[in-house]
């Protein structure tokens, strides 16, 4: 599931090419993905000129006078800006054809993603959210304060979208393990001293991926249809069995809250 590195690869993607764009027209190739599809964007949008692309969690938000088109890539979702000539792809369900000839195109083959509208810019997938891990309100304080008492394990609680956005499954077993915390360990257990080495090792993991393109592992590829390459620097996620590259030991996987997770057992306590 692309997740906050993705978005943010595709974010910095988009906006040099749609920014000050202009929409010719909005085709809406299906009328639904995870939920209706606006069909007033087809009025609303027309020649309406972008004006920001944004995020939120993973959330994309592409600005306009007339409001915020907000866009979620879902699980296996991609988004690609090239000729409007190019013929669509099976999975190709919503386009933004500009003045200039290029045209934005939402790719999902699992539709598990979704296209959006809000007039100001708030909207109930957004409430709720926590701070995003790259600004500097998230730090060991945050995370020490907000688990007290929690039972929770402490990978739950750091890809908890209440508590931070967008740390998905891949980055919190990679930050988990650079940090050598066990993901078993109850987050109201873990101490300050230890959420100030996990919280810089997030924002490291994260920005090591944004820097590579994103994690492609299935359908994930940036906006110019390269795939992203940290995958090839990841230290335990889908390495069950292989040596842990901190110590002597070997990957393990498990699984919590119905998602698998990788460790290294000896040298995560």
């Amino acid at each position: 599931m692309p997740e906050l590195p993705e978005v943010e690869t595709t974010k910095r993607g988009l906006a040099p090419l749609i920014i000050n764009q202009t929409v010719a027209k909005v085709v809406l190739h299906r009328a639904n993905l995870r939920w209706e599809m606006p069909k007033h964007l087809i009025t609303t949008l027309a020649n309406q000129k972008v004006n920001a692309v944004n995020r939120r969690g993973k959330y994309l938000l592409i600005e306009f006078d007339v409001g915020t088109l907000i866009v979620h890539l879902g699980m296996s979702g991609s988004i690609k800006v090239l000729d409007k000539e190019e013929p669509c792809l099976k999975h190709d369900h919503f386009e933004l054809v500009f003045d200039d000839g290029k045209s934005m195109r939402l790719n999902d083959p699992r539709r598990f993603g979704a296209v959006l509208f809000s007039k100001d810019g708030l909207h109930k997938l957004l409430d709720g959210l926590g701070v995003e891990p790259l600004e500097d309100l998230f730090d060991d304080t945050y995370l020490y304060v907000r688990s007290r008492k929690k039972q929770q394990n402490i990978k739950a609680f750091i890809m908890d979208s209440k508590v931070v956005v967008g740390v998905g499954n891949i980055y919190a077993c990679e930050s988990l393990h650079q940090a050598s915390i066990a993901p078993e360990r109850s987050a109201g257990s873990v101490s300050k001293k230890r959420y100030q080495v996990l919280s810089q090792c997030i924002k490291n993991i994260l920005t090591q991926a944004i820097d590579a393109g994103g994690t492609t592992l299935q359908d994930f590829s940036q906006v110019d249809g390269t795939p992203g390459y940290f995958s090839q620097t990841l230290s335990v996620y889908g390495r069950e069995n292989k040596p842990c590259g901190t110590c002597s030991g070997k990957i393990s996987r498990i699984t919590q809250n119905q998602r698998s997770t990788f460790y290294c057992k000896q040298c995560q306590t």
